[in-house]
């Protein structure tokens, strides 16, 4: 009943359209009835598709700002490409990103926003509707606003990213000194220790050489006396009165 209803109706309005190409064009399965229809009235297809999910096509000119676009292409059955031809999800695809791609090769989104003819003009160029079904009448862009400045946000998460490295450099550096410094302070106190020790070993020599009679003991009490002497002045030196006077 349909490729009958698309015979008469492709003679009606002067179409050439043969039984048998209507007969493959139904096998094929595809509505023959409907492409005669749509071939002479052309139909109009939303880019992007709602009933995907997705309400806008969304390219970033060249000095970082997106561009949010929705467009109508107007398309007209090709009744000699309509077995084999690819449907109209190809050529919502392609005309998708053509538009991308065309806000993409924008210098500067007021170029766009102030000819958006720019876009379609663009678009047509490609032949769009090679080896599908459809013929692309126009494209018209419905609707185009302003989005996010990728640029800058791109640079804002570059600066934070460049701050976390410098920080984690700083935290580094700041271990290193802190290990530098407890390497120091571990070194001190082994020289301090070494002193120490050499001073424990002087009274063993005082008695080995006075012993060998290299020392007399006038002279031990004399450096002991000078020993008590050189006290007694670090500590008037370092006393509370002394320092206040």
């Amino acid at each position: 009943q349909k490729v009958v209803s698309a015979v008469i109706a492709a003679h009606k309005a002067k179409m050439d359209l043969k039984w048998s190409a209507a007969a493959a064009i139904d096998l094929a399965g595809r509505d023959v009835y409907e492409a005669v229809k749509r071939s002479v009235d052309p139909k109009v297809i939303d880019c992007p598709d709602p009933s995907k999910g997705k309400a806008t096509l969304d390219g970033v000119c060249r000095n970082g700002i997106q561009l949010r676009a929705r467009a109508r292409v107007t398309v007209r059955t090709k009744l000699d490409r309509l077995v084999g031809g690819a449907t109209e999800e190809t050529i919502i695809a392609r005309v998708g990103e053509g538009i991308v791609k065309a806000i993409g090769s924008a210098e500067h989104h007021t170029d766009v926003l102030a000819n958006p003819n720019l876009i379609s003009q663009a678009v047509l160029k490609n032949a769009l509707d090679s080896q599908t079904a459809f013929e692309i009448v126009s494209i018209d862009v419905a609707e185009i606003d302003v989005g996010v400045n990728v640029g800058a946000k791109l640079q804002e998460e570059q600066a934070g990213a460049d701050l976390r490295v410098a920080q984690a450099n700083a935290e580094k550096r700041r271990a290193l000194a802190v290990a530098l410094e407890q390497e120091m302070r571990a070194k001190t106190e082994e020289n301090r220790a070494q002193v120490i020790l050499a001073e424990a070993e002087v009274p063993k020599a005082i008695s080995q050489s006075i012993r060998e009679g290299k020392m007399g003991y006038m002279d031990y009490f004399q450096m002991k006396n000078l020993q008590s002497d050189t006290q007694m002045r670090n500590a008037i030196a370092g006393s509370p009165e002394r320092a206040s006077s």
